[in-house]
C-alpha cells in the first residue's frame, strides 16, 4: 500500500529500533520483544486478526513480560505476500488505530514476533507448527477458506487444492495440508498435538473445522485421522470487531494524525469482544485476565452474533449499494435502511437461544450505533463481499428456523431478493456495482437471465440446499425481487416499512 502525506511532517518509520522516536500520543509495547516465544501460529494475518487476537495477546504480553505465547504469523496464499512485505519492512510492529466519534487512539501492536509466508518456504511453516513450542494454532481464513460445499456441509474432497495436498503431503498449499503434516510429524515423535482455534465467523467454527481436518487427515492415512479425532481439540468461538479494509486514507490518516510511517496500520471501532469455549488439549494462556469470555458452550454467543450482527451486515450492504451509498455509516443515516435492520434483528431475535449475561434488547441498540460510527469508514462492498460463502452460514439458518416456527420470513427474504437484485450488478441509479464473489460469474449469469425471477439463483444446491422446496419461502423472496425491480429500493422499503 502506499500514500501520499504532508510533506512537511517528519514521518517516524515504523520498526523497533524506532519505537522510542514515535510521539507520545502513540502507545508502544511496554514489554520486550526479544524476550518473548511464540506459543500461537495464527494462519491468515489479515485486518480482523490483527485488530483482535494480536491485541488481546498484546495486552497479556504487557502483564506476562518474558511470555511464551506470542505470535507466529503464517500466510499461505501468494496474495500474502504483500502482508509479509508490510511486516517483514517493520519487524511485524503495526498501528491499531481504535476510532469513535470521541476520537481517535493509536497504539503500536508488538504480539506478531515472526511472518512466515508459505510460498517461500513450506517446509520452515510445517517445522513451526511441529515445534512443540507452538502449542495453539489459530485461524482466521475468511468463510470460503475451509473448503465446505455449501447446502451440504461436506468437505469439498475434489477441490484442485485439496486433490494437490493429499497427492504432495511434504509440499502442501492448503490449510489442512500443512495442519496434517505438522500433526504428523507430532504424533511420529511423541509430541503432544496443538490446539486448533478458528476465529472466523461461522456457527460452530471448531466442529466443522474438527470435521473438515479429519476427514482431509483420514483421506491421506486413516491412522493418523483416528489420531487427530481422538487427540486435537476444536474449541469453537466468537470473535466480534468491525474492521474495515485499510485504504490509501487510513495510511494518510496515521501520517497526519500521529506521524507514523506505517506501511499496513488497521482501523477498528472501540468495540470488541472473545467467547471461547474452555476445551484445550495442550497449554493455553489465561485468557480470562484480558478479558476473553471463556465458557463451556459458545453457541448461544455465536448464533446471537452472526444472526444479528451478520445478517444485518448483509442487508446493509446490499441495500445501500442498491440506494448507491459507499459506507455502512452513510447507509445507516438513511431512515429506511436503518428501520428495515431493526425490523430484520427483530425477526430473527425469537430463533435466538437465551445468552447467559446479555441484554439481547440492548446488544441491538448497540449494534445500530456500532453501524453507525462515522469514524469506521466502513465500506459496503467489503460488507457484500464473498457473499456466497457468508449467506448461507449468516442468514439461512434463521430462515429455515422461522419456518419451522411459522413466523415471519419478511426481511430474511427481503436479504435474499436483495442480494439477487445486487447480483445483477448496476443500482437502483444504474451505476455499475463490482460483484467481488468466488461464484461471480455464474451468479451474476444467473441473476441477469433470470431477473425478477429467483428460480435460477435459488437453484443452486451448493448455496440454498434444499430450502426452495419451501413454497412460502420461495413466494416471498420472488415477491420482494419483483418489487425491487419494477418499483426500486425506496418504494419497496416504503411499502414494506
Amino acid at each position: 500500500m502506499n500514500s501520499k502525506t504532508n510533506p512537511t511532517k517528519s514521518l517516524v518509520k515504523l520498526n523497533e529500533r524506532n519505537l522510542s522516536q514515535l510521539p507520545d500520543s502513540v502507545r508502544v509495547p511496554r514489554y520486550d520483544r526479544s524476550a518473548v516465544t511464540h506459543g500461537i501460529v495464527h494462519i491468515g494475518v489479515g485486518g480482523f486478526h490483527r485488530a483482535h487476537q494480536a491485541l488481546y495477546m498484546d495486552n497479556y504480553l504487557e502483564q506476562n513480560p518474558g511470555s511464551d505465547w506470542a505470535i507466529c504469523g503464517v500466510g499461505l496464499l501468494e496474495f500474502d505476500q504483500k502482508m509479509r512485505d508490510a511486516l517483514h519492512s517493520q519487524d511485524c510492529l503495526y498501528t491499531l488505530v481504535e476510532r469513535s466519534p470521541a476520537g481517535d487512539d493509536a497504539r503500536v501492536i508488538g504480539s506478531i514476533t515472526q511472518y512466515l509466508f508459505a510460498p517461500d518456504d513450506r517446509e520452515a511453516v510445517i517445522a513451526t507448527l511441529a515445534d512443540p513450542q507452538c502449542r495453539i494454532v489459530t485461524l482466521t481464513i475468511t468463510e470460503g477458506g475451509y473448503y465446505v460445499v455449501e447446502g451440504t456441509g461436506e468437505f469439498d474432497i475434489n477441490h484442485p487444492t485439496i486433490q494437490h495436498d493429499l497427492q504432495n503431503p511434504e509440499q502442501p498449499y492448503g490449510v489442512y495440508g500443512f495442519l496434517t503434516a505438522a500433526l504428523d510429524r507430532r504424533r511420529q515423535q511423541g509430541i503432544a498435538p496443538f490446539t486448533l482455534l478458528s476465529c472466523d465467523n461461522i456457527q460452530g467454527n471448531g466442529d466443522m473445522v474438527g470435521r473438515m481436518l479429519t476427514t482431509f487427515a483420514k483421506h491421506q492415512n486413516p491412522d493418523l485421522g483416528q489420531w487427530i479425532e481422538e487427540n486435537v481439540a476444536f474449541p469453537n468461538c466468537m470473535v466480534d470487531r468491525i474492521t474495515p479494509a485499510t485504504t490509501p486514507g487510513d495510511l494518510e490518516m496515521v501520517a497526519d494524525q500521529f506521524e507514523v510511517d506505517d506501511a499496513w496500520p488497521v482501523v477498528a471501532e472501540p468495540f470488541t469482544q472473545w467467547v471461547v469455549e474452555d476445551r484445550f488439549c495442550n497449554d493455553r494462556p489465561d485468557l480470562e485476565s484480558v478479558g476473553v469470555q471463556m465458557t463451556d458452550d459458545v453457541h448461544p454467543y455465536e448464533m446471537m452474533k452472526i444472526r444479528l450482527l451478520n445478517t444485518s451486515h448483509l442487508l446493509l450492504g446490499y441495500l445501500g449499494s442498491l440506494k448507491g451509498y459507499t459506507y455502512a455509516h452513510e447507509a445507516m443515516a438513511d431512515d429506511q435502511i436503518r428501520q428495515a435492520i431493526a425490523h430484520l434483528m427483530d425477526e430473527v431475535t425469537p430463533t435466538l437461544q437465551p445468552v447467559p449475561g446479555i441484554d439481547v434488547s440492548q446488544y441491538k441498540q448497540t449494534l445500530v450505533e456500532r453501524f453507525s460510527n462515522p469514524k469506521i469508514r466502513d465500506q459496503l462492498a467489503r460488507l457484500c463481499l464473498n457473499s456466497s460463502a457468508k449467506l448461507p452460514k449468516w442468514a439461512l439458518g434463521s430462515v429455515r428456523d422461522k419456518l419451522e416456527q411459522q413466523g415471519s420470513i419478511d426481511y430474511l427474504s427481503l436479504t435474499i431478493a436483495a442480494w439477487f437484485r445486487y447480483l445483477n450488478g448496476t443500482d437502483d441509479q444504474g451505476q455499475a456495482m463490482a460483484i467481488d464473489d468466488p461464484m461471480a460469474d455464474t451468479l451474476t449469469e444467473r441473476a441477469r437471465s433470470g431477473r425478477e425471477d429467483p428460480t435460477p439463483l435459488l437453484n443452486l444446491t451448493e448455496i440454498f440446499g434444499d430450502l426452495p422446496q419451501s413454497l412460502r419461502f420461495v413466494e416471498t423472496v420472488t415477491e420482494y425481487l419483483h418489487q425491487l425491480y419494477e418499483a426500486g429500493t425506496k418504494a419497496t422499503l416504503a411499502k414494506l416499512l
